[in-house]
């Protein structure tokens, strides 16, 4: 299923979300351990020139059971996979169009849309060291070129983007604290990718 936060001028998100019980999210944590260590063992190679794609990722996930939504920003034709235990969620800061967290509010996915004054991604990934950010890697990421990178100080996974607009679209997942979270973030971060409508 597909959801859309609107753009600039229609702010919202078109989907109603329920809460999920804790034994859900315990069970996914589960799941994506399971799912992801196949999904890496079976990736090796695609991942080896820092190239991924959905399709690549997507049937080993489906393999597993998990289940999710997918999430549109119309503003800058963007959709993400978001697992199911990850909800809508209101934050009071401009450079967020998207946010979501776990019922316990423990874990989050933000989806930020920072002005950077034309930067590009080159440039943005030599600064990144300046922030604390470690295993910095340039890829690309269903068609995107991005970086990966790790901010342990705040315990979280990212990847940006730059966009024509001059602004960079990171995807920031967290708390990271051990290798399933970090597998599971795998999961967001390598879904995504442009839309089309």
């Amino acid at each position: 299923m597909i959801y859309s936060f609107g753009s600039s001028e229609d702010e919202g998100l078109e989907k109603d979300s329920g809460a999920v019980p804790e034994k859900e999210v315990r069970n996914m944590k589960k799941l994506f351990a399971l799912v992801l260590t196949v999904c890496m063992l079976c990736g090796c190679a695609a991942m080896a020139d820092n190239t991924i794609t959905w399709e690549e990722v997507a049937p080993t996930v489906e393999a597993g059971g998990v289940t999710g939504d997918w999430y549109t920003f119309s503003q800058i034709a963007v959709q993400l996979f978001i697992p199911t235990g990850l909800n809508p969620a209101q934050v009071d800061d401009a450079n967020y169009i998207g946010y979501f967290q776990s019922e316990d509010g423990t874990s989050a996915v933000a989806v930020l849309y920072v002005n950077v004054e034309g930067m590009d991604l080159d440039t943005y990934i030599s600064k990144l060291p300046e922030v604390g950010a470690e295993n910095i890697e340039a890829g690309t990421v269903n068609g995107l070129p991005c970086a990966t990178y790790e901010l342990p100080a705040n315990g979280t996974m990212n990847i940006a983007f730059t966009t024509e607009a001059g602004y960079i679209l990171e995807v920031v997942v967290g708390p990271v604290k051990d290798d399933v979270e970090k597998l599971a973030a795998s999961v967001i971060l390598a879904s995504v990718m442009p839309y089309e409508e």
